[in-house]
């Protein structure tokens, strides 16, 4: 279980056990519902929702590639080849979906989760994105660091929302292999927000690169 941050307004939930077997004190290792730092901007207690679908004539990212469709957070988003989707993995309240890919040799991979959040004002996307990205950085790597490497406003089918990177480091400067950490948080309407948050370990180009591309196929009510 994890220290609550003290800047949160709500305290995290617990994170949900390694799909591998592994505890808790291997945070680097990418396990589907380890992040608790997003709940701040979390409703707890979202009933899960999924199904998987295609979209053949599709120009996004990975287009004709099967996709998890999250009922409970309002949105898809695709599976490339070499993920997997598991239905029956069991996440913490604070997600409702996730893909995953794992390293050969089982040490770092990726993964990319999804949640529903309470409202967040357009004026407030940046400021809510930025912190949910430092916090879950200091929760992955807590002996580490993390450095901006985008802060920017964008839109997820017509909707505004805003997309946050961070090179993420295991311990003090120079040491460890750096990683990747995305977060986008969409303003989905006026009483919700949905968000998608992607890590990679380690953050190689071509790792992170096809984590961003899982980010950037996301889509709302499909």
């Amino acid at each position: 279980m994890t220290t609550p941050h003290p800047h949160l307004t709500l305290p995290p939930a617990p994170p949900a056990s390694s799909p591998s077997g592994r505890g808790p004190g291997n945070r680097r290792t990418m396990v589907a519902g380890a992040v608790a730092a997003l709940v701040l901007l979390l409703v707890a207690g979202v009933a899960a929702g999924w199904w998987m679908t295609t979209r053949d004539e599709d120009t996004a990212p990975f287009a004709g590639r099967p996709r998890v469709t999250d009922a409970a957070a309002g949105l898809s988003y695709a599976i490339p080849e070499g993920w997997e989707h598991d239905g029956q993995q069991k996440l913490i309240s604070a997600f409702t979906s996730s893909v995953t890919k794992k390293q050969t040799g089982g040490e770092g991979g990726s993964t990319v989760l999804a949640g529903r959040a309470g409202a967040v004002p357009q004026a407030a996307l940046q400021r809510q994105a930025e912190r949910a990205a430092r916090s879950n950085a200091e929760f992955f790597y807590p002996d580490g660091s993390s450095e901006p490497e985008e802060s920017r406003p964008t839109t997820v089918d017509g909707r505004p929302a805003h997309t946050v990177a961070l090179k993420v480091s295991p311990g003090k400067p120079g040491t460890g292999t750096p990683g990747h950490l995305r977060l986008t948080l969409i303003a989905v309407d006026d009483s919700r927000s949905a968000f998608l948050l992607g890590v990679a370990q380690p953050g190689e180009p071509e790792e992170s690169r096809e984590l961003d591309k899982v980010m950037e196929s996301a889509a709302l009510g499909k």
